[in-house]
């Protein structure tokens, strides 16, 4: 028998019952018990780790993490803000990338923010970083990319190419390729593992099985470090869902992981009768993905008003209202909770009535997620309390590209992500990264779902923020709520799975301001300690 006892903390359960204490007794892989019944029940034989009045918490939950995705990045060029801050940096970190790699090889790069950049990149510009390379640069949005023009010819791309349905090849005045494409033309540009149509922007990129698993056992580490135990990944295709089996069987899966599969799958997977949730406490099938919109980091979401400096963005669809309403119907009827891409107001009044004929058909519980629940108005809030809606929110856009924003929006960028009016209607609003696209830390999320402030230290609906307390219980147990797993995870009580997180501090007395800084002093997940940087015993 394996016996932890952490005692000396400051123990947030998120348990109504009992929300505070100052212990937790870990038996094998479950929480056995808390407060003054851990110290009762350890056994003498128990290791006893002082936390020293840190916060203790129940394993960080993010339900909508692209874990696969984020462990390539992590093996790739970074072009993140800001480490590259313009054009200029973005020529010099693919050049010292092409400089290391044989000719021929493809160079991809993750987190181009060029709304931040004096000259935006095109395939000219990539060219002077190689020629001899073909290069793929992701916009931090993920949904749209930069190639250079050896990477046009690579892939038989030409001027004369059309538009496929829901993306574009952008052009000049004259008509010629910029090198810039958007959402479903990405699938044109890399040689990807699975065809995914029109249901989303396709970076699940053909990579060999050894590296996509080396990847991902190095993400490990990054993961616990930052007390992440579980993570919902919101696009899985036939490629993910490979890897992630393949690392179960292997014992690397990093962290417990609900495998969201992209809505092209929908009739192959009901054709066998195969709805979520389905699989064990490692790796699950949970909801199913859909996309409304585009995104505001590209342009693309759709707002019922043209946005933009000069209002020059209208948003783009991938489905036409009826069509995304029959789509998210059918899985509803098929046993599916659904998950749906929503950034735009004039988008998301399409998305709630998808939703409200897939509750319709699913019956009782549906919980039906809005993923980044973007722009609703008062009105959409007030359907998604009558619908069960879980709104799935990512903060950390609002400092990272809120400027950005501010900008292109005007008045309308504070109403972004309103988390307040949502908890103040009653939904339980959840936290989340969209990792890759920003930070995996949660108490960088919470820290930006607090301040609402921009990377420039400008408000972004402040009216709209949350409390530290309403911040850490949308990071655990109502984003178990969200993966139908709060019978197992996201609370420190008796009988759970035991995934515990001790912060470096306490987190309750800590400024503000400091709370992006906290990460895992020690990290368990069912049982065992997987992060632990320096002794613990006392």
């Amino acid at each position: 028998m394996n016996e932890v006892l952490l005692h000396h903390g400051k123990v947030l359960t998120m348990e109504p019952g009992q929300p505070t204490a100052d212990a937790v007794l870990v038996r094998d892989n479950r929480i056995a018990a808390v407060g003054a019944d851990a110290h009762a029940q350890a056994s003498p034989q128990a290791r006893r780790i002082d936390a020293g009045g840190r916060t203790v918490l129940p394993g960080f939950i993010d339900p909508h993490n692209h874990l696969l995705s984020t462990a390539e990045s992590l093996a790739s060029v970074d072009a993140r803000y800001p480490v590259v801050r313009d054009a200029a940096d973005l020529v010099a970190a693919v050049a010292a990338q092409a400089a290391g790699t044989p000719e021929g090889q493809w160079i991809r790069a993750f987190g181009m923010d060029d709304a931040k950049y004096t000259r935006r990149p095109t395939r000219h510009l990539l060219d002077e970083a190689t020629d001899r390379h073909p290069v793929i640069v992701y916009h931090v949005s993920g949904h749209q990319a930069a190639v250079n023009s050896a990477a046009l010819t690579w892939r038989g791309i030409g001027a004369d190419v059309a538009d496929p349905r829901g993306g574009r090849f952008l052009r000049d005045e004259a008509g010629r390729l910029t090198g810039m494409v958007t959402d479903s033309a990405m699938e044109l540009l890399l040689p990807v593992a699975v065809d995914i149509g029109c249901h989303g922007p396709n970076f699940h990129t053909d990579l060999p099985a050894e590296h996509l698993l080396g990847w991902l056992s190095d993400a490990a580490p990054h993961y616990l470090a930052a007390g992440l135990t579980t993570i919902a990944d919101p696009q899985v295709s036939a490629r993910e869902l490979r890897i992630y089996r393949a690392a179960r069987a292997a014992g690397t899966l990093p962290v417990r992981t609900v495998a969201m599969p992209l809505s092209h799958q929908l009739d192959a997977l009901s054709s066998i009768g195969l709805a979520g949730p389905f699989g064990d406490d490692w790796l699950n099938l949970g909801a199913m993905k859909f996309y409304a919109d585009g995104t505001l980091l590209g342009g693309t979401a759709m707002f019922s008003e043209p946005y933009g400096e000069h209002g020059q963005f209208t948003g783009s669809l991938y489905w036409q209202p009826d069509e995304l309403r029959s789509l998210v119907e059918r899985a509803g009827r098929a046993g599916w909770q659904v998950a749906i891409h929503t950034q735009g107001d004039r988008a998301m009044g399409f998305a709630v009535d998808a939703v409200a004929a897939a509750v319709r058909a699913f019956g009782d519980d549906a919980r039906p997620r809005i993923e980044h629940c973007g722009h609703p108005t008062a009105e959409h809030v007030r359907r998604f309390a009558d619908l069960g809606v879980i709104p799935v929110n990512q903060p950390n856009f609002l400092h990272d590209s809120g400027g950005d924003f501010r900008r292109r929006l005007g008045d309308r960028a504070h109403r972004l992500q309103p988390m307040r009016d949502e908890i103040d209607a009653g939904l339980r609003p959840v936290l989340s990264s969209d990792s890759f696209v920003s930070s995996f830390r949660p108490m960088h999320t919470v820290a930006n779902a607090v301040r609402r402030r921009t990377r420039e230290g400008q408000d972004i609906g402040a009216d709209q923020a949350v409390t530290p307390a309403e911040a850490l219980r949308a990071h655990t147990i109502d984003a178990a709520f969200a993966l139908r797993m709060e019978d197992r995870i996201g609370s420190l009580r008796p009988g759970k799975l035991a995934d515990v997180v001790v912060l470096d501090r306490d987190v309750e007395a800590a400024d503000v301001e400091d709370l992006s800084e906290a990460g895992a002093w020690l990290t368990m997940l069912d049982g065992g300690i997987v992060h632990d940087p320096g002794p613990r015993d006392r």
